[in-house]
């Protein structure tokens, strides 16, 4: 079963600029339900220090999961995003 993993850092500043608009993280939060009731969201993880998170998807391709990842509000303020194409074994 193939997996997408995206490993997301923020910009230096950018939790400051994200904690200043606090309708922010309500339009982010709003995504991550919807791909987690849509199934394509399996595991969700953020950085214990706050300034980056995990996300593996399933049942979509490694494209598809770049144009969700852009789409996010929080996108602007992303530094570094990394996306690997795993393939589960139990």
């Amino acid at each position: 079963m193939t997996r997408i993993l995206v490993n997301i850092v923020l910009a230096e500043g950018g939790v400051e600029q994200i904690r200043s608009n606090p309708e922010l993280p309500k339009k982010e939060m709003e995504f991550v339900n919807q791909w987690k009731e849509e199934d394509i969201l399996e595991h969700f993880f953020i950085t214990a220090s706050k300034n980056g998170a995990v996300l593996i998807f399933q049942n979509i391709t490694g494209i598809k999961a770049k144009e969700l990842i852009e789409a996010l509000p929080y996108f602007p303020f992303m530094s570094k995003i990394d996306y690997l194409t795993l393939d589960k074994h139990f």
